[in-house]
């Protein structure tokens, strides 16, 4: 996925709300992501790549 017409804030944004998506998973399912798979982890490792190339500032989601 390309990131490169999206704004720094945009890409802060929509890493968060896979921070919080994975969050809502582990709460409701014991400690073990079910809703969210492999895709989203690939999404977000995409997000995080691109902002690291920015040199944004964020804190990195743990996986289970």
């Amino acid at each position: 996925m390309k990131f490169g017409g999206s704004s720094d804030q945009s890409l802060l944004t929509l890493y968060e709300n896979v921070r919080q998506q994975l969050a809502a998973d582990l709460k409701n399912s014991n400690g073990r992501y079910r809703l969210l798979g492999e895709h989203a982890k690939q999404y977000a490792q995409e997000l995080r790549d691109e902002m690291v190339r920015r040199g944004l500032r964020f804190e990195p989601i743990e996986w289970p």
